[in-house]
């Protein structure tokens, strides 16, 4: 379509552009169309001269939408041509939110606080329009948090009001603070999109959004809990389009790398992630099955809940009101002729015994448990009542890991860290380290973005040898070290020597660690 637009706009005499962002209206985000109209119809106003709106189309004999947005607008139309990807890229920016919407909404609210924001007892729902200060201020909180790459949303009643928190790279922030009238109704609102009891304020509910926003699903995880307050609310985003799948792409160590690629390809055996929650366990996992994935292969997964759906692959979700918990589906799926088994997570003895059988009888099992290094997650087993000789026939390896903030790249600078610092780390001498000072683009944040940082444990003969002899966490971690595992902190310094993190950040994950 592009070279036979732009002959056609060469015959026609008319413009044909290759950027749209010095157009006064896709500068300044002026909407004079719908965003379904301009997404629709591939065409937007781009600039008004004359009393005529200039209006940017993919081909220049689309004259049904010059005329649909010449009555919608009623003004003159101009048209000039640019490429479909330019144009959706611009519809995009135009429609973009401005990032001090919400903030600029609450003030407005605040400023205006009349009668009708007077808190009540309850309040009409059907009355409730697009127009309605609850429903705008909802949906500008919703768009701000995935624009500003947020993975939950912290509504939160206090003595004072209603506080607004978004966790943007697993670090929580103060966003906004609605006024106190508008507290029941915005929870209420949540609690209506995902389908909760709304009379129901004295016991924990659990839901799910799905919404379209910008052309991209989104769904929420929404989870109520009543506090002294009121209901605390908390919406987990999960973005499919943002979800990274791909061992190469998680940015292990060459050499962590490789050994991880080696071991999911085993026929049998039980493959452990550990860490605390919000640390890409089940990123990696998805990632390692993913890698795996083919059409000789029969994948299942069993999880709580089914977070990201991946093809190629059968997914169950643990549904305690039936009593489908992980130790149910997992005898049920080992009738389906697996090849590899993803477990959300080992909770219990039960589920352990069973993932223990299915790697004893011939599959590869994935599962994720919560602790704080790779050692230990073989000592949470036997303190599970797990017998030591199993796991050293089935486990053939454990990956800690951990997230970091990544420094943000427009405003890093480097600087002379102390002697302290640099041995905290384990580097011996004062070398560079980097910072960001904090600008525009990571909101004075100085991190955008994170990184992963990992510690792999494959199970040697001195390692298994060390499980039948004693499980403590403490001796199986020097003997680990001693055959080649590298520790999170010595992989998180090798990351701030580059330039990607900071010290602060590496150290604030991995304390506590016994050897560090």
């Amino acid at each position: 379509m592009s070279d036979r637009s732009q002959t056609l706009c060469q015959e026609f005499k008319i413009p044909y552009v290759t950027d749209l962002s010095p157009y006064p209206f896709v500068r300044d985000k002026v909407q004079i169309i719908p965003y379904p109209m301009a997404k629709s119809r591939l065409a937007l106003p781009v600039d008004e001269q004359e009393g005529s709106l200039i209006i940017v189309l993919e081909d220049p004999l689309d004259l049904e939408s010059l005329e649909a947005i010449r009555c919608f607008t009623g003004k003159k139309i101009r048209e000039i041509c640019a490429p479909r990807e330019v144009i959706e890229a611009a519809i995009e920016q135009c429609y973009h939110q401005k990032e001090d919407a919400a903030s600029a909404l609450i003030a407005t609210l605040k400023e205006n606080s009349s009668d009708d924001l007077a808190e009540t007892e309850g309040y009409d729902l059907l009355a409730q329009t697009a127009d309605s200060p609850v429903i705008r201020l909802l949906n500008m909180v919703m768009t701000e948090a995935i624009q500003q790459g947020a993975s939950d949303i912290h509504f939160e009643p206090s003595e004072q009001g209603l506080i607004i928190r978004y966790r943007i790279d697993g670090v929580l922030q103060l966003r906004h603070m609605p006024p106190k009238e508008l507290q029941m109704q915005l929870l209420t609102r949540i609690k209506v999109l995902a389908k909760l009891d709304i009379a129901e304020q004295r016991l924990p509910q659990d839901g799910r959004i799905k919404l379209k926003i910008g052309g991209r699903e989104i769904d929420f995880r929404v989870s109520t809990i009543p506090i002294v307050y009121g209901e605390r609310v908390v919406l987990r985003i999960l973005d499919k389009s943002n979800i990274v799948l791909g061992l190469d792409r998680l940015g292990m160590a060459a050499d962590v790398l490789e050994k991880f690629n080696k071991l999911i390809r085993l026929s049998e055996g039980i493959i452990l992630v550990t860490g605390p929650t919000g640390s890409g366990k089940t990123t990696t996992l998805y990632s390692a099955i993913n890698d795996v994935n083919s059409p000789e292969v029969n994948i299942m997964t069993i999880e709580d809940p089914v977070e990201y759906k991946l093809q190629n692959m059968a997914q169950v979700g643990v549904n305690p009101k039936i009593h489908l918990d992980f130790a149910t589906g997992l005898r049920h799926i080992l009738r389906q002729d697996p090849d590899v088994i993803m477990i959300g997570e080992i909770r219990d003895k039960e589920t352990a015994e069973i993932a223990i059988q299915a790697s004893l009888t011939g599959h590869l099992v994935l599962s994720t448990l919560h602790t704080n290094d790779a050692p230990s997650a073989l000592t949470r087993l036997v303190e599970m009542g797990t017998e030591a000789y199993l796991l050293s026939s089935t486990v053939i390896g454990v990956l800690a890991q951990r997230l970091v903030r990544t420094i943000c790249p427009h405003c890093s600078e480097s600087y002379l860290p102390t002697l302290l610092e640099c041995k905290e780390l384990g580097i011996d001498s004062i070398q560079p380290f980097y910072r960001g000072r904090g600008c525009d683009q990571c909101f004075d944040l100085g991190y955008k973005g994170r990184h992963g940082i990992y510690e792999l444990m494959a199970m040697n003969h001195a390692v298994k040898q060390q499980i039948l002899t004693s499980a403590d966490a403490v001796e199986l971690r020097e003997v680990a070290l001693q055959h080649g595992m590298v520790p999170l902190r010595s992989n998180g310094a090798q990351l701030v020597l580059r330039g990607l993190t900071t010290s602060a950040e590496v150290l604030r994950v991995t304390r506590g660690y016994e050897g560090e």
